[in-house]
């Protein structure tokens, strides 16, 4: 059965709406990141034409093959980026949601350069300290951030993290909680070339939580476009 993408995309607005009333905030101060995966171009377009204005992705190579199907759309790296892959989507994509070394910084920064543009990156932590997830712990984070001001073609503009797999909304709760704890204390520190602007956090399962926790970045993908291929 087709995935009724319209109705889908309303769905979601109205639960981003009504988790952004109940966190003190409006619908325009989140922003929705629709994850495509393995869609292709058809779908993707059919999005951005009913208003989808950020589409996400986790694989350079889906950017660099789909990027000239797609209609005019702010583009977002949320998967795991190797260095080999950042020419793939350096001049593409608007924020890098997935930094967690000071290397990979080096070589975005690096890469940015080359090109002369100045790249948004956000830095993953791993908030649950899950043995499983990417992002560098909350102890690492000092030294990237103080790191970061020696860069020029870089700006850290905030912090994402994905929540463990599990259905416990409480428990994400507190993971989601701690980690808008960290965003408010970095925004407090003053660090040079770091702004917190985003919070990244919230996916299908758990934006709703993630919203009324802080978030002001969601990135849903199979609660938009279905399941296909691998998930997130």
């Amino acid at each position: 059965m087709r995935v009724n993408i319209k109705e889908n995309i309303e769905d979601v607005e109205r639960r981003i709406a009504a988790a952004a009333e109940r966190s003190g905030r409006s619908r325009s101060d989140i922003t929705l990141v629709a994850v495509t995966k393995t869609h292709g171009p058809e779908l993707m377009n059919e999005a951005i034409k009913l208003g989808v204005t950020d589409i996400g992705e986790n694989r350079p190579q889906e950017i660099r093959d789909k990027f000239e199907s797609v209609l005019p759309v702010r583009w977002h790296l949320i998967g795991q980026l190797q260095t080999n892959k950042i020419k793939y989507i350096i001049d593409k994509v608007c924020l890098i949601h997935s930094v967690d070394s000071i290397h990979l910084m080096d070589e975005i920064n690096k890469h940015a350069a080359k090109h002369g543009i100045v790249m948004d990156i956000l830095i993953e932590v791993n908030i649950s300290g899950e043995a499983t997830k990417s992002g560098i712990s909350p102890d690492e984070l000092d030294s990237l951030l103080t790191h970061a001001g020696e860069l020029s073609s870089i700006r850290v503009k905030g912090l994402m993290t994905v929540a463990p797999k599990i259905d416990e909304n409480i428990t994400n709760a507190l993971h989601f909680n701690n980690m808008h704890d960290l965003f408010i204390d970095i925004g407090n520190k003053k660090y040079d070339n770091v702004s917190m602007e985003y919070l990244s956090m919230g996916m299908s399962g758990d934006f709703e939580t993630a919203i009324e926790c802080g978030s002001n970045m969601v990135r849903v993908g199979s609660a938009i476009f279905g399941k296909r291929g691998y998930d997130l």
